[in-house]
């Protein structure tokens, strides 16, 4: 059997080994593609494998666990070690990773705990996960003959906490749960954080977080090292190889050679791990949020992150010159040609049905009958949309209405014609409606653009999504609501034989019939805002802004024969026709 020992060196069979780790996540690449991604990873010359573990996946509603397709870690565990890959898992509560909620699931907000400390009941939470998580875990450690290497404890917790207490009782949870393989904790590189997240007096490897100086970086955990009388080996558990996106920004952007001598400059003194190596994408509602002052910046649905490989999982010029770089300074590593997946064209699929919004919403969500508002976590809901409906008399001719406390996108409708789209910053500021009748129908549609994934936010009561306070007329709060929960998870309750009106939120689906099937990405260029349905799999969010102006869409989401795409579009804007291409689409955007 395997053994793997960290003392001066990493020792494995008692050998001196340097970690050569790529970071791919299992929930962002679609699991027919696992295999693709990992066998780039070795053909690139390394040696290891990393991911984080979402439990807001695995447990979306408390204990309701699910472990299955693109939630199959053990399959992907397999698949790495078939292919001679060893693995670093990081199954901490919190994994940010540019992740809704950094992966904590939303029902959490309901649950009257503080996150990331040693309360109670949030430990009970964690350890009623664990119960069922670490059990997949367990038997690919290598001291059970798998491939798993590590195992972290919590994420940069140096850049949240120093509750030295919680980082014991997170251990604890997983020793007693047959955790055996070695931990680690990883955090920015200098002293504040390193003293703050690492369990360093507890004999657990400290690791750093960095994209760039890996001499003065490693030589900063190094004199942390010393000061507690540590000799260990230096690693980067994140090597920033590129960078996320946000709606409304350039893309970000790095040198391929440049990257190549500063991955050298970590290998020659250290071990690595390269995030990402495969960014993937963030289907469905799960991308994160960067928290900026008062407001939240959401980013976009793909993960490419500049990657060595891009969102599909084919080789960028990165790639290469990291290949080269390895092959020069490592001679005797053995390298491979990597694998390449074709994209595929369909030019002109017709629109097929169309219906508006207000027309299906009885179809698609039961309402709630509730005085006030309430947030979508209290209704249940952890992601998507949700719709507010009562009714308002007509005071006078102009009535003055303000959405109190709302996250994070709101569209106000007065009888179906919408009269205000407010933002974090706008929500709260007047809406000025005439009032043509004596009753009036008030529709208020209200987007979770995602949970910030990093920093002091993680607690703020801003996560709570949906209204969280009222709607008031003049100078007092509407009561008696009607509320629709569209988490739109799939579309499949959509009836397209309801009536169509313009200028409102809507579904429109086309159908494309195909002989043959490849990877692909949906033009959205001429779209305004939404979500994307392929053979009812949600495959993100859109959005006119930029930078990106089409999704991927994964060659397993098709089939031969007949096809149904459906775009949720909630701006009133849609094409008769619409176009599969070959390469992602981008908005000029200049900096700043």
């Amino acid at each position: 059997m395997n053994t793997f020992e960290i003392k001066e060196d990493f020792l494995l069979n008692g050998k001196p080994f340097k970690i050569l780790s790529g970071a791919i996540h299992y929930f962002r690449v679609d699991s027919a593609d696992w295999y693709h991604s990992l066998y780039n990873l070795k053909a690139l010359g390394f040696n290891t494998v990393e991911t984080y573990v979402p439990w807001n996946l695995h447990e979306p509603k408390k204990g309701d666990f699910h472990f299955e397709g693109i939630l199959d870690l053990e399959h992907f565990l397999s698949i790495a070690e078939e292919l001679g890959l060893y693995a670093i898992v990081r199954p901490s509560p919190y994994i940010c990773a540019e992740w809704e909620f950094g992966g904590f699931p939303a029902w959490l907000l309901n649950e009257g705990t503080r996150i990331r400390t040693n309360e109670t009941v949030y430990l009970n939470h964690v350890a009623d996960y664990y119960d069922v998580l670490i059990k997949k875990i367990v038997p690919h450690q290598l001291t059970n003959g798998g491939n798993i290497l590590m195992i972290q404890i919590e994420n940069e917790y140096g850049s949240y906490g120093e509750e030295k207490d919680y980082l014991r009782s997170i251990r604890d949870l997983m020793l007693d749960r047959g955790i055996t393989v070695p931990f680690f904790t990883s955090d920015g590189p200098w002293r504040a954080t390193l003293r703050a997240g690492s369990m360093i007096d507890e004999d657990i490897l400290v690791t750093g977080n960095f994209g760039s100086k890996a001499e003065e970086n490693f030589s900063s955990m190094e004199a942390f090292f010393n000061e507690h009388g540590k000799k260990w080996p230096l690693m980067c558990m994140e090597f920033w190889d590129g960078w996320f996106n946000r709606w409304k920004e350039p893309i970000v952007q790095r040198d391929a050679k440049e990257l190549a001598e500063a991955i050298k400059e970590v290998v020659l003194r250290g071990s690595i791990n390269l995030y990402m190596f495969h960014g993937g994408t963030n289907f469905g509602f799960m991308n994160g949020c960067s928290a900026r002052g008062v407001i939240d910046l959401p980013q976009i649905t793909s993960y490419d992150y500049g990657a060595p490989l891009d969102e599909q999982g084919n080789p960028t010029e990165k790639y290469y010159a990291i290949q080269t770089m390895i092959h020069e300074t490592f001679p005797d590593i053995q390298q491979m040609e990597p694998l390449t997946k074709d994209t595929m064209e369909m030019k002109d699929i017709p629109l097929i049905d169309k219906v508006s919004l207000f027309s299906t919403l009885d179809t698609i969500s039961q309402s709630v009958k509730m005085k006030y508002p309430e947030t979508m976590e209290m209704l249940g809901q952890n992601t998507g949309y949700i719709l507010y409906r009562t009714s308002i008399k007509k005071d006078a001719e102009h009535e003055r209405l303000r959405v109190i406390d709302g996250r994070d996108r709101s569209q106000l409708f007065l009888n179906q014609k919408l009269q205000a789209t407010q933002y974090q910053t706008e929500i709260g500021e007047d809406i000025i409606v005439p009032m043509p009748q004596e009753d009036n129908q008030l529709d208020i549609l209200i987007e979770n653009m995602g949970r910030v994934n990093y920093g002091h936010k993680l607690l703020a009561d801003t996560q709570k999504k949906g209204i969280r306070t009222g709607v008031m007329a003049d100078l007092h709060f509407i009561t008696d609501w009607n509320q629709y929960c569209l988490p739109l998870e799939s579309c499949e309750k959509v009836d397209f034989s309801k009536e169509w009106h313009p200028n409102q939120p809507s579904f429109y689906r086309y159908e494309v019939t195909l002989d043959e099937v490849e990877d692909s990405f949906i033009d959205l260029s001429k779209f305004g805002k939404g979500v994307v349905f392929v053979n009812q799999t949600n495959i993100g969010r859109f959005w006119e802004v930029g930078p990106t102006l089409s999704l991927y869409i994964p060659k397993s989401l098709f089939k031969k024969g007949n096809n149904e795409i459906v775009i949720f579009e909630t701006e009133g804007t849609f094409q008769p026709e619409i176009q599969l291409v070959k390469a992602p689409l981008y908005k000029e955007m200049k900096e700043g």
